[in-house]
């Protein structure tokens, strides 16, 4: 419960600061689409120079105490944003350098927590645990970007990161004050070099028949989802010409969504499996998605068509996401589970979204930014054939597969 209440006020702060540092840049900083694919290029920068270091520290030492760290130091980190508006010395350069030391810490976070969580409640609940958990990113939703919208028009984009800020010390507070003793990690009888760890992470992903399709999967949808971190808030804001609220209305209709799919997801898994759960919320997430390119016309018409995807979408995904967790949180013992979270996100934040995002604000420049849109939908669509071509369709559990030895 506190692991769980923290994480619903940090995901709160995170949307907020998902929608206002972009509207910071363009808005304030008067950022364009290179710019835009530079913060995301920074964040993923981050991933791929820590991210299988971060893999190796998470499975040599316990977990809580980075979680701790890296959520207090992310809190300092996001205070200097606002701390330098009010003096008159915010730059973009500063945003640059705060998103990638915030996505370094970011990375151990995002190793060491699926990590976490097993032995906080058992591998056995891990669908419940995943599920609950995506409810608070999803109440997250709802809240956080009407709150950064409605923020940044009454107060201004810098100091409605503060908001985020806060949510990092009180994810810090609530992990500090959980009492159950996390298991020390295995004594370790030789010297092993971190380099070897890491190529064996790397390898042990690379001969699994169902950690293969999802990595690579993950690659393609983070290639060409990066097309939407980068030119979503522009397309919204310039092409379809809503305001800061509606983008927020928009963006929170992801998180009802989202919501009602982590209140269904262990049903839906329970009863069709994790694989074909996974294929088949992708899928319908990517027919209801292709409204967003094509979105246009009158302002309610327009904002109704990138609305839908948010509503529905966002929801299919959140169970999917929730499959695909609990799967590999099942198929991986704890002794290696860092350092696959890391490999994982290594290639898909670290190597795919960067070059994507790159991409996408070349891609604008030639063919502007509906174009690039529609290329991103395309991408994520097309990485769908990489599951069903894989044994997922016929995996219920992890069991049908076999547990991962290291």
């Amino acid at each position: 419960m506190k692991l769980w209440t923290g994480q619903t006020v940090s995901e709160l702060g995170s949307v907020v600061t998902r929608t206002a540092v972009p509207l910071l840049a363009l808005l304030v900083l008067g950022a364009g689409p290179f710019q835009m694919a530079l913060l995301v290029v920074s964040a993923s920068l981050a991933v791929l120079l820590v991210g299988l270091f971060a893999g190796v520290l998470v499975d040599r030492v316990r977990r809580r105490p980075l979680l701790i760290w890296a959520d207090a130091i992310r809190a300092v980190l996001l205070f200097s944003i606002p701390a330098a508006y009010l003096a008159g010395a915010l730059h973009i350069e500063q945003l640059y350098l705060v998103v990638f030391l915030e996505g370094c810490l970011g990375a151990l976070f995002d190793s060491g927590y699926p990590a976490y969580v097993p032995t906080l409640i058992g591998v056995e609940r891990v669908v419940e645990g995943n599920s609950k958990l995506a409810t608070s990113a999803s109440l997250a939703e709802i809240g956080g970007p009407g709150l950064g919208g409605g923020l940044v028009q009454l107060i201004g984009a810098p100091l409605a990161i503060v908001v985020d800020a806060t949510s990092f010390v009180v994810s810090a507070i609530s992990l500090v004050l959980i009492r159950s003793p996390e298991p020390a990690r295995p004594p370790r009888t030789t010297a092993t070099p971190i380099r070897r760890e890491i190529v064996e992470g790397l390898r042990l992903v690379s001969r699994h028949p169902v950690l293969v399709p999802l990595t690579l999967r993950s690659i393609m949808a983070h290639l060409a989802g990066s097309f939407y971190g980068v030119l979503y808030t522009i397309y919204l804001i310039q092409e379809l010409h809503l305001n800061p609220i509606l983008l927020g209305l928009v963006i929170s209709a992801g998180g009802v969504g989202s919501l009602v799919g982590s209140l269904f997801a262990s049903r839906l898994i329970g009863r069709f499996g994790l694989g074909p759960t996974l294929i088949w919320t992708a899928t319908g997430a990517s027919i209801i998605g292709v409204l967003t390119p094509l979105a246009g016309g009158p302002l309610f018409l327009a904002t109704l068509m990138v609305f839908l995807p948010q509503l529905l979408g966002d929801g299919l995904q959140t169970i999917e996401e929730v499959a695909e967790l609990s799967l590999i949180q099942g198929m991986v013992p704890d002794q290696i589970l860092g350092r696959v979270n890391a490999t994982l996100e290594f290639f898909s934040h670290g190597i795919a979204y960067p070059i994507g995002a790159l991409s996408a604000a070349a891609v604008a420049g030639l063919i502007g930014v509906r174009g690039g849109i529609a290329i991103g939908w395309a991408g994520m669509a097309v990485s769908i054939l990489l599951l069903v071509l894989s044994p997922l369709p016929r995996v219920r559990r992890p069991s049908d597969v076999g547990r991962l030895e290291p």
